[in-house]
């Protein structure tokens, strides 16, 4: 009897080990994070759902304000988020301007890796930089289709400025430096979030912009002029990883690097759309994006 209970006693213990090695043997959830913006939102939701797609567990920790984000993922809060190569290089390690996408990519990663935590995946071509927009039948007529052409026919133009852009060292000052004066036939300031419904009320021309705002998916209403003469750095999405959960997972990099690779700025443009006009919510449409890839 005392044998017997002594064998069942031994193959609980046994038991109870190999279930603590099979639960330590699973890996922790990949901690995904966003910054608080729609796009973003938008992009950490594909890696997510492109993560779990291999088998991987994900814990989502989305809507991280962007001058906290940084801190996040070097404090090990989260281990991977969409950055931009532009706010890495100017804003988060201050180094100086590059307009070269693979130069500020290849000089961002180094800047992450100086300190052996955290390295970057490839970056896609969607670039959400600074950008000026124009209503396509403005365009059309007096056939602006760059900044310089703009800035030639200035005093065509009823600009709606949103007030800093006057300021801004990257705003006019900058752009008046690079491409010479801007003599707006006009130029009134509006809320930023007013400015495309101005643009339709004919109420001006040209804008300041983001390159991947959803409006322009409205490409019967609205154009991106081309920066010609490369004022804006690059701002690709760049995914930033810390080093020992890659080294953990190693196919985290292939497969967002698969993802990346078709993430254009038009596409981008079309995601956010979906979102901020069309009223979706961004986890179905990141679900819809990764099915479309299959």
């Amino acid at each position: 009897m005392k044998k017997r209970n002594l064998l069942t006693i031994f193959a609980a213990i046994v038991a109870l080990v190999l279930a603590g090695c099979s639960s330590g043997a699973s890996s922790e959830p990949i901690k995904i994070g966003s910054k608080d913006f729609t796009e973003s939102l938008i992009i950490s939701e594909i890696y997510a759902v492109a993560l779990e797609d291999q088998g991987l567990t994900v814990e989502r920790v989305p809507n991280i304000a962007s001058s906290v984000i940084p801190e996040s993922i070097e404090n090990g809060e989260i281990d991977l988020y969409p950055e931009y190569t532009g706010t890495a290089l100017l804003t988060i390690f201050e180094l100086p301007l590059e307009t070269d996408p693979d130069k500020v990519a290849e000089t961002v990663r180094a800047a992450y890796e100086e300190g052996g935590e955290l390295t970057t995946l490839d970056y896609a071509p969607a670039n959400d930089s600074a950008g000026l927009a124009i209503k396509t039948s403005v365009s059309e007529e007096l056939g602006i289709t760059t900044i310089s052409d703009l800035q030639e026919k200035a005093d065509q133009i009823r600009f709606a400025s949103q007030g800093e852009f006057d300021q801004r060292e990257d705003g006019l000052p900058g752009l008046t430096e690079a491409y010479g004066p801007f003599n707006f036939k006009s130029s009134t300031v509006y809320d930023n979030s007013l400015k495309y419904q101005v643009l339709l009320n004919d109420e001006a021309d040209a804008t300041p912009a983001y390159t991947t705002e959803g409006q322009l998916s409205n490409k019967e209403e609205f154009v991106t002029l081309e920066d010609d003469k490369n004022f804006w750095p690059p701002y690709n999405v760049m995914p930033v990883v810390r080093q020992e959960v890659l080294d953990a997972n190693p196919e985290i990099a292939e497969t967002i690097n698969n993802i990346n690779k078709d993430l254009t700025t038009e596409k981008v443009i079309e995601l956010n759309a979906k979102v901020d006009i069309d009223g979706e919510d961004y986890v179905k449409v990141a679900k819809d994006y990764f099915e479309s890839l299959q």
